[in-house]
């Protein structure tokens, strides 16, 4: 296996962020990064079974075993839990809550028994991700399949998305395919097949059954991958990296759509200074309609300036999972670009690890020593030189 000091570092601030309750945001303490939140954790978690290191491994369990001991007796898995060697505080989102921490939950659970053989462990929650699954049926509101997540309700906290959040569909897929591994459900097989469908109908370019919203969908033009959101207000047509890299890695959508957000994510990582996809794109610019939404949408302070954080911001986050797209479609030679990219932005200011970075000043935005950034590099280190494959 090749080892570098990228890989070394990106390992060592995951155990510095451990902690006896589970994997924390950061290893500095700012704002409430010093807690162990569902989806900063499960995907740390993801990176430490890639890793094989034994004690990242045990923080992952204690991860999941701090929010399913927390969970609302609505089904709701918090946001993120403070602690102190104890429960101090938990919190189920913000200005909403946090749809995504459901299915990040579920398919850390289903990962960490899978990879360790440890069966039990599901079965062990089984009461948990029933109740998370029983929430996203509530949650679709209209029984036709999809979610429907509010303004603020998953990563993109500051973000314009709402409504059919494509990235929360996505997720959705992959929790209840990582489920019905174990116990092989008719009923959850079903579903997982109407939820897909959905998707393509509503995101794709296809003659397929009625849309949601017909009118909304003759308006725009899907050509070059599928479109962040659609409400009653109609498309939110930015280019969401995460979500089409999920749809890639879950294989949803025909093989020639497919081909088409490969050609258009790798020319459009290809012209960024930072050589990797932001995070939502082309940037919401003072100009645009969407501005005041952007604007208003933001507890503390105003971080989305084009270019920035989600606004077209690059996040080492984001393109782990770009990176296992890429290698899920046997594009090896890019994956290794965007690891070295990831590997570049990390280790500016002698390994700080930042949120994100300004695509256009390729200047670090966010918290210092964020552990997802680790993350993301020693996902697409050990897919590369491992071989290392979730279970999709």
């Amino acid at each position: 296996m090749k080892t570098d000091i990228n890989y070394s570092k990106a390992v060592e601030l995951l155990q510095k962020v451990s902690s006896p309750e589970g994997f924390l945001a950061s290893a500095n303490n700012i704002s409430n990064y010093q807690r162990v939140w569902a989806r900063d954790g499960v995907i740390c978690g993801l990176a430490a079974l890639a890793s094989g290191d034994k004690e990242l491994i045990e923080t992952f369990k204690k991860t999941l075993e701090t929010l399913a001991n927390n969970q609302h007796k609505a089904g709701t898995i918090p946001s993120n839990v403070m602690t102190n060697g104890n429960i101090v505080e938990v919190s189920y989102g913000g200005l909403a809550g946090r749809v995504d921490a459901v299915t990040w939950f579920v398919i850390g659970v289903c990962q960490y028994a899978f990879y360790t053989n440890d069966i039990a462990f599901v079965a062990k929650f089984n009461t948990h991700i029933e109740k998370c699954f029983a929430l996203l049926d509530a949650w679709e509101f209209n029984n036709k399949g999809l979610l429907y997540v509010p303004l603020s309700g998953n990563w993109a906290d500051e973000y314009i998305t709402d409504g059919y959040v494509l990235y929360d569909q996505l997720l959705r897929v992959w929790a209840l395919k990582s489920y019905n591994y174990f116990v092989e459900d008719d009923v959850i097989s079903t579903k997982i097949k109407a939820i897909i469908e959905q998707i393509e109908i509503n995101f794709t370019p296809n003659d397929l059954g009625d849309k949601y919203h017909q009118r909304a969908y003759q308006e725009i033009n899907i050509e070059k991958f599928m479109p962040c959101s659609f409400s009653p207000a109609g498309y939110k047509t930015q280019f969401d990296a995460f979500a089409n890299s999920l749809a890639l890695y879950l294989n949803i959508g025909s093989q020639d759509f497919q081909d088409i957000i490969l050609d258009y994510s790798i020319s459009l990582k290809n012209e960024t200074k930072l050589k990797l996809l932001p995070a939502f794109w082309p940037a919401i610019k003072e100009t645009d309609l969407d501005w005041n939404l952007l604007k208003n949408n933001c507890k503390y302070e105003f971080r989305n300036y084009p270019n920035e954080f989600h606004n077209g911001g690059s996040w080492s986050m984001v393109n782990g999972f770009y990176g296992l797209a890429l290698l899920s479609k046997g594009k090896s030679k890019e994956a290794s670009e965007v690891l070295n990219a990831i590997n570049t932005v990390n280790a500016v200011q002698d390994f700080s690890f930042y949120e994100n970075f300004n695509s256009e000043t390729k200047e670090p935005n966010g918290v210092p020593f964020c552990a997802w950034s680790a993350a993301a590099a020693v996902l697409i280190h050990q897919s590369l030189y491992t071989n290392f494959k979730f279970l999709i």
